[in-house]
């Protein structure tokens, strides 16, 4: 079976070190699983001091990335049939679950990192999508290359010991996890739940899909209430269920405090 491709074009290679010491993207690399080759941009900077940025036309604050040292690179990348090129930028989608599921199909994926005040706009033609891990800034994109990078090689096949692991986790089905409990039985006065314990299995799974959805409900209501979840043939259940849950919200912490 041949690896997973990541190629990243980075101004900050070292930071990628940390994948080294991430347990399942480190188990991943040294089982084959995954390949991830970084292109230092200053490598492929102008001049002998090998320049990568400059300040932007029209005056302002910071320097841009040039657009050059990023094509050099991106040019010398050997390109998989089945590739796709990020560029990481808060001006991008926000990243969500089904994009990773999308991507694990794929070969390759190119990762080009935002860095400074930003990049020359001629660099966006580049890629197939901008991505962006949050409504936040960085001051670049390497920390939300590495979240893509663990995010997808968790997705592989042969990555996780057992694969029903990934089936129920949040954000796989519209909802949240369930709430999860190991030993010890009691700690500080906090008792796992009876029926966890009951041995009964049909009870549990069914204890375990209703406080999926309440925990979702009170967290993500978003993720309830979105239109492709309206669309699932779970839907009219839910969302029956989700009327009757606000009623029960009327006048108690969750409608007096500002949303957050």
């Amino acid at each position: 079976m041949s690896s997973f491709n990541f190629d990243v074009i980075t101004l900050f290679p070292k930071a990628f070190e940390l994948i080294n010491n991430l347990g399942v993207i480190t188990r991943a690399l040294d089982k084959n699983l995954i390949d991830v080759n970084l292109y230092d941009l200053r490598e492929y900077g102008e001049g002998s001091y090998r320049q990568v940025d400059d300040k932007p036309y029209g005056g302002g604050a910071g320097m841009v990335l040039k657009p050059e040292p990023i094509y050099k690179a991106y040019e010398l990348i050997r390109k998989s049939p089945k590739s796709k090129t990020l560029l990481m930028t808060p001006q991008g989608k926000v990243l969500k679950q089904k994009d990773l599921s999308r991507w694990s199909t794929l070969d390759q994926i190119i990762i080009i990192c935002g860095q400074y005040e930003g990049f020359d706009e001629r660099i966006r033609c580049l890629a197939d999508e901008e991505i962006s891990i949050g409504d936040y800034v960085l001051s670049g994109g390497e920390i939300p290359a590495i979240s893509i990078i663990n995010g997808l090689t968790r997705l592989l096949p042969g990555t996780l010991g057992d694969p029903e692991s990934l089936v129920n986790e949040s954000h796989n089905s519209s909802l949240l996890e369930y709430p999860q409990y190991t030993r010890p039985l009691t700690f500080k006065d906090m008792k796992v739940p009876d029926i966890l314990v009951s041995g009964n299995h049909e009870e549990i799974k069914s204890w375990r899909k209703r406080k999926s959805f309440e925990r979702t409900l009170e967290r993500r209501s978003d993720l309830i209430l979105n239109e492709n979840y309206k669309k699932s043939p779970q839907s009219k259940t839910k969302i029956k269920e989700s009327n009757q849950f606000m009623k029960l919200r009327v006048n108690n912490e969750f409608d007096v405090y500002p949303d957050w």
